[in-house]
Order: structure tokens, then sequence, then C-alpha cells
């Protein structure tokens, strides 16, 4: 976890060994409402990052002891720093220098003598992407949904710790043993799905829908976007919950059995569009029951009214 909290902008690491190169920069961040953290070898810098991790780093390359290539290497293999930007400092400009940096995990390259409103301009770029990626992290891990994306031959290039739950939890249940990892194919019958869909995509019109639903009753659900992204598919997974007791929901919680199917819905993570389409009513009457809902719960948000039902009715609900 980041200290950007404590920042109005957040904190920045720079490691380099020039003591003009540190004041100028320090001076320059300090300025613009940033946190300075400051080590003048990699070493020392990992060291710093057991108790406070910065929000973006920038590392010299040419240092005393490791340079900043394998400084970089080793943030970068491990998953507690991978996920913080490094924008390597350097006076070199050859070609293989800077391709060895990308290698090594680097996001970008400040190319000495250093100009302080390109380093302002270039740290504001990436902390912005880095904070929109955690954003989307959080949301993943949070939330009802979890993520992975496989290849055309249905093995997995990428996928959340929620969906590696879900995928090791849908094995078991299909007497499959072996955890499921990166590279692995997904599991049966799940794959046997997947392949299907894109055999049927591909002999279908261009215009017929892009994605496909996976919905059995262990409770299990996916959605797969059949539209290929740098050959890659994504889908989305779902674990949903035993059917709920409707009639009880009626009674404990004095609602109609039609605001208690609208909440059944909602808590599967439905919009009111798909409420409308499998209730076969309208968004405009979803919305409407569901101020209903509100009023009756004494809410305002519809993940306050799951939250409230799962309270008084049970989790298993």
């Amino acid at each position: 976890m980041t200290i950007e909290s404590l920042t109005s902008n957040g904190t920045v690491m720079i490691v380099d060994d020039t003591p003009g190169n540190l004041a100028l920069l320090s001076d320059t961040l300090s300025e613009a409402d940033y946190r300075v953290l400051v080590a003048t070898d990699g070493l020392s810098a990992i060291e710093q990052m057991h108790y406070l991790k910065p929000d973006i780093i920038l590392l010299d390359v040419m240092m005393p002891g490791i340079d900043g290539f394998e400084t970089c290497h080793r943030l970068k293999s491990n998953p507690e720093t991978a996920d913080i930007p490094v924008l390597f400092m350097t006076g070199l400009s050859e070609l293989d220098d800077l391709l060895r940096g990308f290698g090594e995990g680097a996001q970008d390259y400040i190319v000495k003598p250093i100009r302080p409103p390109e380093v302002l301009a270039r740290i504001e770029v990436h902390l912005n992407q880095s904070r929109t990626f955690r954003r989307v992290q959080n949301a993943l891990h949070y939330s009802a949904f979890s993520a992975l994306s496989i290849d055309a031959a249905m093995r997995i290039i990428w996928f959340t710790s929620a969906a590696k739950e879900w995928l090791d939890e849908f094995a078991l249940q299909h007497h499959q043993l072996a955890p499921v990892g990166i590279g692995d194919r997904l599991p049966a019958p799940l794959s046997q799905w997947a392949q299907q869909a894109l055999s049927l995509k591909a002999e279908s019109e261009p215009n017929q829908d892009s994605y496909a639903d996976y919905s059995v009753k262990d409770g299990f659900s996916a959605r797969m976007d059949l539209s290929p992204h740098v050959g890659e598919y994504l889908l989305v997974l779902q674990k949903n919950t035993a059917a709920w007791d409707l009639d009880a929901l009626r009674s404990t919680l004095g609602l109609t059995f039609r605001e208690a199917e609208i909440l059944m819905w909602i808590s599967r993570g439905k919009t009111n569009k798909e409420i409308g389409m499998i209730l076969d009513s309208s968004p405009r009457t979803v919305n409407k029951h569901l101020e209903h809902i509100f009023e009756k719960l004494g809410v305002g948000t519809r993940a306050a009214a799951v939250t409230m039902v799962l309270q008084k009715c049970g989790t298993n609900r």
C-alpha cells in the first residue's frame, strides 16, 4: 500500500548518487507539493521500500554497487513493488541501453541534463496511469465479479486474484484437483463452452452479439467478450449465491414479490435494463420499484439495500 494519502500529489523516490541532481530534483518536487524520498544507491532504495513505498521512482542508471538496471529488475521481480512506475534518468543515448531499461520493466526515460518542467510532466502522466490501474484492481478485488483473459487455445494469460479463486473452486467442483495457473487451459467444461462460443462467433454474421454467457445450476456464471484484443479474449466471472427465499424476504422486509425479485437480481450485478428484460418489464418500471425498495428499507443506494438484506436475512439467501 502506498503512502500517497499523506501528501497532496503523491510520493516520489529519487535514486541517484549525484548530489547536484538530488538537490535539483528534491527542490523541484517539493515545490510541486510531492513528498520526496531519497536514496544514493540501489540497495538502500530497496531497503527503504520495506518501510515506505513511493508512488513513483526516479532511478539513475549509473550508480555504485548495483546499477539502475539491476535495481529495476529486483523491484519488478518483487510482487510488493512490481506495480510502482520506474522512470530511468540517464545521459546514455545508445539504443541498446534504452531497450534494456524497458526490458527490465521501466515505464519511461528522462534524459540528462534534467529539465524540471519535463520531469514534472512525465511524473504526472505516469502517476495518473498508475492510479487508474489501481482503481481498476481495487474494483475487481472488492466487487462480486472477477476477470481473466485467455488466448484462442483457451490458455490463461492473465487473471485477478478473485478469478484465481473462482477457477480453483470451479475446477474442484468438476473433479479437477490441480490448482489453475497462468498458462493452463481453462478447466472443463468452461473451456469447451468458450471454444464453442468462439466457433459460433466465427460462423455468425458480423453484427451479431460479440459476447457469450455461461451459466449453470452449480452457481458459476461467466461472460466472454468474443472480439479479440491483441489476440486475447476477456472473461468476466461471477459466483452466484444460492437462490434467495423470496417469500421470506417479503415477510421480513415488507416487500412485494416483484420488489424481492428485483432486489435479488440487483445482488447479482444486473442493470435496470437487464432486470427489465428478465422480468419482461421496462427499465423505468424497474427504477420505480427500486425507489419503493429504498423507501421501505430506509437506504439510498443499491449496495446498501443488498447489504441490509444479507444482514437481516442471512448470507445464504
